[in-house]
């Protein structure tokens, strides 16, 4: 270790002086890169996915947004907002949004109001939040303030749930009692309350949150094989549902963001119990979208906290497909007739598979900033992104052709915002066995037999997509993007622009990247050094085919200094593994 240490003082060293000398923009010898790290199902993903086309994921947020949430939509099936002024949990007006189009549970004529999703409504506020909407202020609305309804103190479970009364929503067709749904809301709402810090009684919601889930992990003592939590009564319990030993990952999501908002040594104690609970797991309990959350608390915990958590089971359980729990859940990887469809989370196994939409865009979510606390994965996140969001146009019905998706004819109602829930090999549905995969499908008509087929076109899933809409950005390299690994990581401690690029091609390409206004020099995080000094506006860098780079853009005179193992400008941390 003493040895890799002085090495990477001496490249450091050596990158300053040939800078102070020559001024150079050229790449410096390296002597040290880091070592990548592969998951063996993202090798199997093709390195230029067919047909190809990255969708601008950013403006369809934005257009998302301006559609769904405005009351003066017209068409059949819209508007797809409604207000609620039944006063749940707080004495205020808030909010409902549709699961899916035309659902017949939903809307202000139905149990007045009462029936609607956190999943869609918090989901689609941080959406937009992430791509630079001010939600606390449109149109005369504080959306913001009304997610507070969700906070279930009626129940006296005083944490945020999917609904604003569980009750009304088993009565409306809703759900039984199923652990992820009353442990995701939270770690939404706390990705939310981080773009409002001053939202009126957000801080004592956050903190109840965080005690009842310290209080919970306290109760479980290491055994997470439960079904579900009831929260008031502190005691868990096993249904049908399977159990989710995942949503250990969820609990140290949200008492870790807890201790970084909070600096309550008890959150950062329950945040390690906690995880280190599913990182003891010897077998993969994936069961919808929480187990990659683990992973990257953990590498975030390995570089903040100097913890040495081996993550790696949560990253290969989350993408093998090998779930105990619910079979074959986990990351697709395959073609379908010409289409590759590798990337999108859901079912390996369910009708030849069957992956979903907003669990894609979700994914994305924890997976991309790990990077950042540990750049050994670089490559692989970066080849499964490509992946991940070419085929996620698929799930759009303007994007994949009539004769795949279900209702084509329906699509018109969409207004391009909405997309379908997902994406099957072989239809689940008898009228729609013929369809050769893949078939973009949905599952409104399941939940509901009364629901109309465009029930198929999910509103809540497609309202995360700020999610990809605020991380990716293209180059002028089609096949090579521009990751943004600040983009989700929230809670963090302040950071200098950091980005991921994949050259998927077999040869090395130029990429042209703009870096702002203010002269910076960029470091890469893969090769452990300056790549370039003096540098504002565009700058060209070159990528060698199939390989990697974690660019930093650093201000030209900030000062650079290790401390630790790790590399700092201006007592800004630019790697976490800079000695390791």
């Amino acid at each position: 270790m003493r040895m890799v240490k002085i090495a990477s003082v001496f490249a450091l060293i050596i990158g300053l002086f040939l800078a102070s000398c020559t001024n150079s923009t050229s790449e410096f010898e390296v002597v040290n890169p880091i070592n990548q790290v592969s998951i063996s199902r993202v090798e199997e993903m093709p390195n230029l996915p067919k047909p190809f086309k990255i969708l601008d994921f950013n403006q369809i947020a934005k257009d998302y947004d301006a559609k769904v949430y405005d009351f003066n939509q017209t068409g059949k099936y819209w508007p797809l907002i409604w207000k609620d002024n039944s006063r749940k949990n707080f004495n205020q007006e808030t909010y409902g949004i549709y699961t899916a189009m035309g659902d017949v549970r939903q809307g202000i004529e139905h149990y007045n109001g009462i029936f609607h999703e956190s999943l869609a409504s918090i989901g689609s506020v941080l959406g937009a939040s992430l791509v630079g909407v001010n939600k606390s202020d449109q149109d005369g609305e504080n959306y913001v303030a009304m997610l507070k309804n969700y906070f279930n103190s009626e129940t006296e479970w005083n944490i945020i749930m999917n609904n604003t009364c569980p009750e009304v929503a088993q009565l409306g067709g809703g759900y039984a009692r199923d652990w992820w749904y009353d442990v995701y809301p939270n770690l939404l709402f706390y990705a939310v309350a981080d773009f409002y810090p001053k939202e009126e009684n957000y801080d004592m919601i956050l903190r109840s949150i965080a005690n009842q889930f310290y209080l919970a992990d306290s109760t479980l003592n290491g055994n997470y094989s439960y079904s579900f939590f009831d929260y008031s009564k502190m005691t868990p319990a096993k249904n049908w549902i399977c159990t989710q030993q995942d949503a250990a990952a969820g609990h140290a999501f949200v008492l870790y963001s807890a201790y970084q908002k909070f600096n309550d040594p008890k959150y950062l104690k329950g945040a390690k119990s906690a995880l280190e609970v599913i990182l003891n797991q010897k077998e993969n309990y994936f069961y919808e979208i929480l187990m990659p959350f683990g992973a990257y608390v953990a590498a975030r915990m390995n570089a903040e906290q100097g913890m040495n958590y081996d993550f790696n089971n949560l990253l290969n359980w989350t993408f093998d497909g090998t779930s105990v729990c619910r079979e074959g859940w986990g990351i697709l990887v395959d073609n379908w007739n010409g289409y590759d469809v590798s990337g999108i989370v859901g079912s390996t196994v369910d009708h030849g598979g069957f992956g979903f939409l907003m669990n894609t865009y979700d994914a994305m979510w924890p997976l991309v900033p790990m990077v950042r606390y540990d750049q050994r994965y670089a490559k692989t996140i970066g080849k499964w992104m490509l992946n991940a969001a070419n085929t996620s146009r698929l799930f759009y019905p303007y994007e994949i052709p009539d004769e795949h998706q279900t209702i084509p004819e329906e699509k018109e109602f969409t207004k391009r915002v909405i997309a379908y829930e997902g994406l099957i090999k072989k239809a689940h549905y008898k009228q729609y066995e013929n369809i050769e995969a893949p078939v973009a499908i949905g599952d409104g008509m399941h939940w509901n037999k009364d629901n109309p087929k465009v029930s198929q076109f999910s509103v809540y899933g497609s309202g995360h997509v700020g999610i990809p809409g605020a991380i990716i950005s293209r180059t002028n390299i089609e096949n090579i993007l521009q990751l943004d690994l600040l983009a989700t990581d929230f809670y963090r401690a302040e950071a200098f622009p950091t980005y991921l690029y994949y050259n998927p091609n077999p040869d090395a390409k130029e990429v042209l990247i703009s870096v702002g206004l203010n002269k910076v020099k960029i470091y890469d995080a893969i090769k452990r050094a300056f790549i370039a000094y003096t540098i504002s506006n565009n700058f060209t860098f070159k990528m060698e085919g199939e390989n990697a780079a974690v660019l930093i853009f650093v201000p030209e005179n900030a000062k650079i200094d290790i401390k630790e193992g790790k590399l700092y400008a201006d007592d800004v941390v630019i790697d976490y593994r800079y000695a390791l």
